[in-house]
C-alpha cells in the first residue's frame, strides 16, 4: 500500500514540516506525498463526467518531450549528463498516480490534462526524480494521460475503479499510437513506468508490442511497482543479465524486516521480480550496498552513493533501510514510493548498457 497514514502523521510534526521549507525531508514527504489520498470519488463512474480527450499533437499534452524543456531534461550532478541529443534510440515513460486527492476538487475517477496543479505535481515530482533517469540513454516521452484517482487501488468499487483504469490506458495507447506514428521512424525504444504507469507499461508491452513487428525495436521494458505474473505475457521472458535486450524487468521494494501477511507470502513468490543492482531475477541473489551507484532523493541534486542493498525474496526486492539527512523520520517500511529512486544511477546505466547492447546487435 502506499504510506498514507504515514505521511499525513508525520505532516503534523513542526519538524517536519521545517525539514520541508528547507527541502530536506526527501523520499518520505517528496514521492511518498504522492501515495496519500484525502478525498476520492464516491459515485460510481460516469463516462458522462470524465475529463476531455488529450489531443497528443500538442506537446502542452506531454509532461516529456524531447522538443520541449521539461524536468526529465535535467541531472542531478554536473557528472551526470543529459544524452538525449545524440540519443540513438527513445524512452516511452509511463508515469504514476500523482491523481491522489491531495486537492479538495480531485473527487473524480479520472484527473484532467487541463489541471494546471496536478500537471505541476506530475513535473516536479515523478517526471524529475524518475523520467530523468533515462535521459542518458535515449530521448524522453512521457505522455500526460487521464490518470486513474490512487482511490481505485484501495476502494471498494472495483467497477468503476477498472473502468478508470482503462480510461486511463486508453489514454496511453492514443499517446504511443502518436509516437510510433509521427516521431519512433523505427527508432529503438525502452518502455518504462512505474506503480500505475507500470500497470499501463505492462498491458501495453503485452498487447501492443509482444509478438508484432514492434518487437525488434523494443530495446527492454521497466515494468516497476507492479507485479507481473511469469504467465502474463506469451513469449516475452524476464531480463536475467544486465546487457539482455528484448526482455522486462520488473521489481518492488519493501524493507529488510517487513512482515508479510499470509496472503502476500502465498502469491507474492509467484510473482516475476528483477534485482536493480545485478539485474538477475535469483531469489537470494545478495547485492551490497557497495552495488548501489546511487539513490537519488530530494533535493535532486543530491546522490546517495550505496544508499541501500537489495535481494529478492517473496517475490519483492528486500533491502535495509536507507540512511540519508532526515532519514530517522523515515519509519515506514514498504519503499513503493521510492522503487526507482533508492537505484536510480544503477536503473540509469542500465539503460544505456541495454541500449548499447541493443545497437551494437
Amino acid at each position: 500500500m502506499f504510506l498514507r497514514f504515514t505521511v499525513l502523521y508525520l505532516l503534523q510534526l513542526p519538524l517536519v514540516r521545517f525539514l520541508m521549507k528547507t527541502k530536506t525531508l526527501l523520499l518520505l514527504i517528496t514521492l511518498l506525498a504522492n501515495s496519500c489520498a484525502w478525498v476520492h470519488p464516491t459515485d460510481p463512474f460516469n463516462p458522462a463526467k470524465i475529463p476531455p480527450a488529450p489531443d497528443y499533437a500538442k506537446l502542452d499534452n506531454w509532461a516529456a518531450h524531447p522538443d520541449k524543456q521539461d524536468p526529465a531534461d535535467r541531472t542531478p550532478c554536473p557528472n551526470v549528463q543529459n544524452m538525449q541529443d545524440q540519443a540513438e534510440i527513445d524512452v516511452f515513460f509511463i508515469h504514476p498516480t500523482t491523481y491522489t486527492g491531495a486537492e479538495r476538487d480531485q473527487r473524480d475517477w479520472n484527473g484532467s490534462l487541463s489541471d494546471a496543479k496536478l500537471n505541476k505535481k506530475t513535473d516536479d515530482g515523478t517526471i524529475l526524480f524518475q523520467a530523468s533517469i533515462f535521459n542518458g540513454a535515449g530521448k524522453v516521452y512521457a505522455p500526460r494521460y487521464r490518470q486513474a484517482h490512487l482511490h481505485v487501488f484501495f476502494g471498494k468499487d472495483k467497477k468503476s475503479g477498472q473502468q478508470a483504469l482503462n480510461l486511463a490506458h486508453d489514454d496511453v495507447v492514443a499517446a504511443f499510437n502518436y509516437y510510433l506514428k509521427h516521431w519512433n521512424k523505427g527508432r529503438p525504444f525502452i518502455l518504462a513506468g512505474h506503480s500505475q504507469g507500470g500497470y499501463h507499461s505492462m498491458v501495453l508491452l503485452r498487447d501492443m508490442i509482444e509478438g508484432t513487428p514492434l518487437e525488434k525495436q523494443l530495446v527492454a521494458a521497466y515494468v516497476v511497482g507492479w507485479p507481473v505474473n511469469p504467465d502474463y505475457f506469451k513469449s516475452l521472458k524476464p531480463c536475467n543479465n544486465p546487457t539482455q535486450t528484448d526482455c522486462y524487468c520488473t521489481w518492488r521494494t519493501f524493507e529488510r524486516n517487513y512482515v508479510l501477511k499470509k496472503y502476500e507470502k502465498k502469491a507474492m513468490p509467484n510473482i516475476i521480480c528483477t534485482n536493480p543492482l545485478n539485474w538477475n531475477t535469483q531469489p537470494g541473489l545478495y547485492a551490497p550496498k557497495s552495488a548501489n551507484l546511487g539513490g537519488v532523493i530530494r533535493p535532486f541534486c543530491a546522490i546517495y552513493p550505496n544508499l541501500t542493498d537489495a535481494e529478492i525474496k517473496y517475490g519483492v526486492i528486500m533491502c535495509t533501510k536507507p540512511q540519508f539527512q532526515g532519514s530517522i523520520l523515515f519509519r515506514t517500511k514498504n519503499y513503493h514510493p521510492g522503487d526507482l529512486n533508492l537505484f536510480y544511477l544503477n536503473v540509469r546505466k542500465n539503460a544505456q548498457d541495454r541500449a548499447a547492447a541493443y545497437l551494437k546487435k
